[in-house]
């Protein structure tokens, strides 16, 4: 019988919020079960095991992350777009790094099929990109080309991994300068046509 007063989404909530404190890899179920008082046991009416809660926290914080970049974006195209886009993307990366780290997980597929929050994630994300006058599978391409960049100069930043004087914003900056003239110099591909 569920204990009364949790639920998945207080076990969710309460996940992100020991991310925040612990990092991604401190969310355990046994974590979570010290922070509500309980056993182990009395979480597996809610989540099935910690895949499945790390999962619904992937879920819960990559909404929050679109939400904020969607806000960023609204009403802008072209190089603003971006430029908001990243910044949004680069802000909730270094703010909340143990949530961030939840969305670089591999979501299970049959989640992710049902999923709002990929949903908008996708909209928002492929619609900036549209804006470029991409198509597929150039769309796919270039999502793959800002997630990789941008995770990995937020990865690099917050691990201390940019030694050298130079500011570390002016160089992010260019970089959201190289990757507005890569969007908009795309070698695109032929309707549909796949590299050999």
């Amino acid at each position: 019988m569920p204990r009364v007063g949790l639920s998945t989404d207080r076990l969710v909530a309460a996940a992100a919020e020991l991310a925040d404190e612990a990092g991604f890899e401190g969310v355990t179920l046994s974590a979570l079960a010290r922070r509500f008082g309980v056993k182990d046991a009395s979480l597996y009416s809610h989540v099935r095991n910690l895949q499945d809660l790390r999962t619904r926290l992937a879920l819960l914080v990559g909404g929050e992350m679109i939400d904020r970049i969607a806000v960023a974006v609204a009403g802008l195209a072209g190089r603003d777009a971006l430029v908001a886009f990243a910044g949004a993307y680069r802000d909730y990366a270094l703010r909340y790094p143990g949530r961030y780290a939840a969305t670089q997980i591999r979501i299970d597929q049959s989640m992710a099929a049902d999923s709002p929050e990929l949903r908008r994630t996708a909209e928002i994300t492929y619609g900036m990109l549209r804006g470029y006058g991409l198509a597929e599978p150039d769309l796919t391409d270039a999502v793959r080309l800002l997630r990789s960049t941008f995770h990995g100069y937020c990865a690099l930043e917050a691990g201390g991994g940019f030694g050298a004087p130079r500011d570390v914003q002016r160089s992010w900056d260019k970089a959201v300068d190289a990757l507005h003239m890569a969007l908009t110099h795309w070698p695109r591909e032929a309707d549909g046509a796949e590299s050999a």
